[in-house]
């Protein structure tokens, strides 16, 4: 059964009618002409509606239920795919999968983050949060990739890390940072892209790269609106928090925002309503784009590769020097 947004109510009117003719249709009534009519005016008024969309509305088209997920795309753009388990020093985490794969016979390392879509998978995949052996995991992938010469692709898709007790007593910033160390040097080509959700530390551990992409609704943010919003207005837990698409909007965390920073390198097109109205349709974009990326990037040798990398990293973000005089501190 199709879930709706708030804001899609108005085109599920629309859609339960055209089902319903549909429907009338299989039995034998000649409908086609209104069916035409009501099929371009949901068309039309579902383009209206995700042209306009606030950051807000995009966060909620982000964790959409039915939106695609790493292991969807993965069976969707890889020709074979052998995952790999285990950080070979505490445990396997699934809220990480990983593992080679081959894309129109282009050996890839592809690394995600995994959420679950009934409630028994959403917990065994601990909802997408991974812990620090997700992390290790994936440092363990990357190395390996790295040992035989195979780009790297990381699909990014959480809320953030897990922040319990448990994952902080095995080190979780540690393993975060690991990462990020890692992935700056590591001399193959790689390429991120954000799927949904790309939160804090816990995505950017996955997403240092020579290329970043963000697929048309998804997000990129140190913090939730919600967690901004619980900070600066003291929100307290359970209660109503007013203030989300306020915090949304000042985050700047909409894929248009990012690429206008040139955090990232391009947006990704998305099926129209979303990528979860058309799961293929969003795969094959995505698959264009890693084989375009991965093609270009291995024309760069490693040192112009490592190069290039440092020089995006340090490109963003802009910052003033000012002497102690021009601070008033004379």
């Amino acid at each position: 059964m199709r879930i709706y947004l708030d804001f899609e109510k108005p085109l599920e009117e629309i859609e339960n009618k055209i089902e319903e003719l549909r429907q009338t249709k299989e039995a034998g009534e000649d409908v086609d002409s209104e069916l035409a009519n009501l099929e371009l005016k949901v068309s039309r008024l579902r383009t209206k509606i995700f042209s306009e969309l606030t950051p807000w509305q995009r966060c909620q088209v982000a964790r959409h239920p039915d939106r695609p997920y790493t292991l969807d795309y993965i069976n969707r753009i890889t020709d074979e795919f052998i995952e790999l388990h285990g950080d070979r020093a505490f445990a396997d985490d699934p809220a990480i999968v990983g593992g080679l794969s081959k894309i129109n016979g282009q050996s890839v390392m592809i690394i995600g983050h995994q959420k679950g879509r009934s409630l028994k998978e959403r917990i065994y995949r601990n909802f997408g949060q991974p812990n620090p052996e997700g992390y290790r995991k994936a440092l363990r992938l990357i190395r390996l990739a790295e040992r035989f010469s195979i780009p790297i692709v990381t699909l990014i898709d959480t809320q953030g890390a897990y922040p319990g007790i448990g994952a902080e007593e095995r080190g979780q910033s540690e393993a975060i940072a690991s990462n990020l160390m890692a992935l700056s040097g590591i001399q193959v080509p790689i390429v991120s892209i954000v799927i949904g959700e790309g939160g804090s530390g816990g995505a950017l551990a996955l997403a240092v790269a020579d290329r970043i992409y963000m697929l048309e609704n998804s997000i990129y943010s140190v913090i939730s609106p919600e967690g901004c919003a619980a900070i600066l207005w003291k929100v307290t837990p359970g209660s109503p928090n007013t203030n989300l698409s306020t915090a949304a909007e000042a985050l700047k965390l909409t894929s248009r925002d990012l690429l206008s920073f040139r955090i990232i390198d391009d947006i990704i097109r998305e099926p129209q309503g979303g990528a979860h109205m058309d799961h293929n349709e969003a795969a094959r974009n995505i698959k264009r784009v890693i084989l375009n990326s991965i093609e270009e990037l291995r024309t760069y040798s490693t040192e112009e590769l490592l190069e290039n990398r440092y020089n995006k990293l340090t490109s963003i973000g802009e910052y003033t020097e000012m002497d102690d005089r021009e601070m008033g501190m004379a």
